[in-house]
């Protein structure tokens, strides 16, 4: 006995189907695009005070290196490379945030040996939290700046304990 094909069940074709949901699924992205990115890099003036803020960390944290390498020549060494990370942030912190101005940092004097990394270490871990706080208040590239700096002082923090 020859086997025959069922008889067709009236309604939707497995073509029809993938036909109104393919058009679905292009209203739905139509309607659910995001903003242009020009709109998404907008920088309010409060964005702009809290990134120029960073910078003035940044400028902390470099001259808290160098006045560790100052006081401690043996802890400046080890940290030589910390140090030109630091400047390499603070370079592109700048370039993110042009309208902010460099100002004197003031940094509390580094401690002689054996206090000087721990109070590196000190200075690493407030500026590692001072960005990742300013972080949430940013968009875009500024707040993945940030955010990149901070994990990468955390990283140094853990390296100086």
């Amino acid at each position: 006995m020859p086997l025959t094909a069922a008889p067709r069940m009236p309604g939707f074709s497995r073509r029809t189907l993938l036909a109104v949901s393919a058009t679905g699924l292009a209203f739905l992205a139509a309607g659910c695009s995001s903003p242009p990115a020009d709109e998404r890099e907008k920088v309010t003036s409060k964005q702009a005070d809290l990134l120029s803020a960073q910078v003035a960390v940044q400028e902390t944290l470099v001259a808290a290196f160098a006045a560790a390498a100052a006081v401690d020549p043996a802890t400046g060494r080890q940290v030589a490379a910390m140090a030109a990370q630091a400047g390499d942030q603070l370079t592109r912190l700048r370039a993110a945030a042009p309208g902010s101005s460099s100002s004197a940092p003031s940094s509390a004097p580094a401690p002689a040996a054996p206090a000087t990394r721990a109070w590196l270490r000190s200075q690493v871990s407030a500026a590692a939290t001072l960005h990742a706080t300013a972080s949430v208040d940013q968009s875009g590239a500024r707040a993945a700046l940030l955010g990149s700096i901070a994990a990468g002082l955390r990283g140094q923090d853990g390296r100086l304990a």
